[in-house]
């Protein structure tokens, strides 16, 4: 049996959600009760964004596709995760560029949001030049440990470079126990549909 890394968060109300702002943290409910001589039931209250999510290009494209319209062939399969925790601030093209990235490559970037529970006011982040050296490559999917891939650049440019080449965007994996190099990576959206982006499970295999 392959070792199995669980790199999803776990879904809770205590959770780090983006900037930390309140009304981005899941609600959990109870509905209904043993108390009550019923099955114990629980309603979820969640923004497709919380924790370790899959982006569709509607999120940043207007009339960008929905999240059904990713395959999961295209979310399972080999994937490298690259060592960037010595990053600061941003993750450049002069960053990847010893990393020799080939076509169609699954990447995961593993970084300082790695290694806290916290959310990182200043979280390291793909640059637009990073986003747009992937993109020429033509990189299949690229999961960052932080809830967003980027951050401080006006319009998005990294989400919408990475979109436009049909670059897969995953964000909030967590990468704190495992190490650089080759492994087969699951990823397992909610199965959802007309919408932005959906939660999802994730796991590496060795």
């Amino acid at each position: 049996m392959p070792n199995i890394y669980d790199i999803s968060m776990t879904i809770e109300e205590s959770m780090q959600v983006w900037k930390s702002y309140e009304a981005k943290k899941p609600k959990i409910s109870n509905v209904q009760n043993h108390d009550e001589g019923k099955p114990h039931e629980s309603l979820l209250t969640i923004n497709t964004h919380t924790g370790t999510h899959v982006d569709a290009p509607l999120h940043m494209l207007p009339g960008g596709e929905t999240i059904e319209t990713i395959g999961l062939e295209r979310l399972v399969g080999p994937a490298r995760v690259l060592d960037l925790t010595h990053v600061v601030g941003s993750i450049t093209k002069e960053d990847l560029v010893p990393f020799a990235i080939q076509p169609g490559e699954r990447l995961l970037f593993k970084t300082a949001s790695s290694l806290s529970e916290d959310f990182l006011m200043e979280f390291p982040f793909l640059r637009e030049d990073g986003a747009k050296y992937l993109a020429d490559i033509g990189v299949g999917l690229i999961a960052t440990d932080a809830l967003g891939i980027e951050r401080a650049q006006a319009e998005y440019p990294t989400h919408r470079t990475l979109m436009r080449a049909d670059v897969i965007i995953v964000e909030g994996v967590r990468l704190r126990d495992v190490k650089a190099g080759n492994y087969t990576l699951v990823i397992a959206p909610l199965k959802l549909t007309g919408i932005d982006a959906a939660p999802a499970r994730a796991f590496l295999m060795d």
